[in-house]
Formats: structure tokens, sequence, C-alpha cells
């Protein structure tokens, strides 16, 4: 009894010496398909990516212990919300209804939607105006989808569960254009996947948002930690390494 009362003891001071950040796994919700923003590294089978890069340096920097854990896009949320996932890590815009149901990081990095169209379409387009009435495609559960539904310039805004999705209908001409991320955009076509698939560079986006890192409204711990961190990792270059390597300016 003496020894199992002094080995329990033991137990109970060594968890107390590991610091709490250790002992907890905080889960970080990661998009396969949003490159070079956060991607499934097939040769590791490992999501990978800026958001990816960025999360782990802050993990470092405040002592968090993180853990990527891959999803679809819209399941970032909900995931968040019902507790499934603890940090959101994605190419997601800092919104007005987002922030009314999560909290976001200070700004990481800005930019617009990006237009897609046919490599035989040749046309000099400007802004949404010039596809009046057509049949475009967004990612479902992005700012672009909505921005474009509620727009009321096209004849239908086909929602897809990913990018790639959306090359590959704009690819085999299925799809007149489609609008996303401006940066997963270029970045998808110069892997060259997609021949067919024309980025049209005379276009002016109308969604402009800042990608951040979200938390629950709860965690304003967490948030203070993750912002501290970026605030040191700004400062010190880390952030823009972490840009250059994907190919994105600072």
């Amino acid at each position: 009894m003496k020894r199992f009362v002094q080995a329990a003891v033991a137990v109970l001071a060594l968890a107390a010496s590991v610091p709490a950040s250790a002992q907890q796994v905080l889960k970080v919700g990661s998009t396969p398909t949003g490159i070079p923003f956060t991607f499934l590294d097939t040769k590791t089978n490992t999501i990978q990516g800026v958001m990816v890069d960025l999360i782990t340096e802050v993990g470092k920097d405040a002592g968090l212990n993180v853990q990527i854990e891959p999803m679809q896009f819209s399941a970032l949320i909900p995931s968040l919300t019902s507790n499934k996932i603890d940090i959101i890590a994605a190419a997601m815009f800092i919104t007005a209804p987002r922030k009314e149901v999560i909290d976001f990081s200070d700004p990481i990095y800005t930019y617009g939607e990006g237009l897609v169209v046919p490599k035989s379409d040749t046309k000099a387009y400007a802004s949404q105006e010039d596809l009046k009435g057509e049949v475009v495609g967004a990612q479902v559960g992005t700012a672009f989808v909505d921005a474009l539904k509620k727009s009321g310039l096209f004849s239908d805004v086909k929602a897809y569960d990913t990018i790639p999705d959306i090359l590959r209908d704009v690819n085999a001409a299925r799809l007149k254009a489609g609008f996303a991320d401006y940066p997963i955009l270029a970045y998808n076509l110069k892997q060259g996947g997609f021949p067919e698939v024309r980025l049209v560079t005379s276009y002016k986006p109308v969604t402009v948002g800042s990608v951040g890192i979200g938390v629950r409204k709860t965690d304003t711990e967490l948030l203070g930690k993750i912002n501290a961190s970026l605030g040191r990792l700004k400062a010190n270059g880390t952030v823009d390494k972490i840009l250059d390597k994907w190919g994105l300016k600072g």
C-alpha cells in the first residue's frame, strides 16, 4: 500500500511539473485544397502551406502544442464552435458575419478574388458586370460565393466544395467563369494541372479581405497569446519568410 501511495504521489508530481500547454493538444482545422495557404502534401500525407507554417511557428513562440486536423472549408467554423477543433488556420477572410460567430487574430495577408475562364475565352474582363447573365462558380462557405449571389448579376452561381473542382469545370468548358482566392488560383495554375484555364489579369476584385487565425469567442486568453506571437513573428521577419517561401508578397 505504501509503495502504491508513493507511486501515485510520483505520478502527480510529474504531471504537475509538465507545463499546461504541453499537456493540452490544440487541434487546428486546415483545408487540403487551399494551396499555397493550406494543402495536402501527398508525399507526406500531411497538410502543409502558409497557414500551417505560421500556426506552427506561433505554437513554438507561444508554447502551444498544435496538431493539424484536415477538413473541408465549410466545416471549419462549425467544427470550431462545436469544440471539435480549437483553432482555424486556413485561407479564411476576416468578415463581419464571421466575427459575430468567432474571433480572429490580427490580419496576416490581404487579397481579393480572382477570375478564371476557359483559355479559349480571350475577352479582357474588367468587372463582374462583364459576365452579367452568365453561370459562374465559387467555393461554398467563402465570402465570394455570398457576394456573387447577392449581386444579382448572374443567372446562376454554382457552389463548389473545392477550388480544384471549379478549375476542372472551367478547364473542361463546363463553366463560363469561376471566382476564388486569387493567390490560390494563381498557384494552382502555375503547377500546370489545368492547361485550358486562364487567370484574367485585367479583372479587378470586388471582395477584398484579410486572412486571420480563428478561435472561439470564449478563448480570449488563447487569442491574446496568438496575437502576441504574431506581433513578434512579424517583427523578427518570420512571417515575411513564410510568405516568400510560398510565393506571396508580404
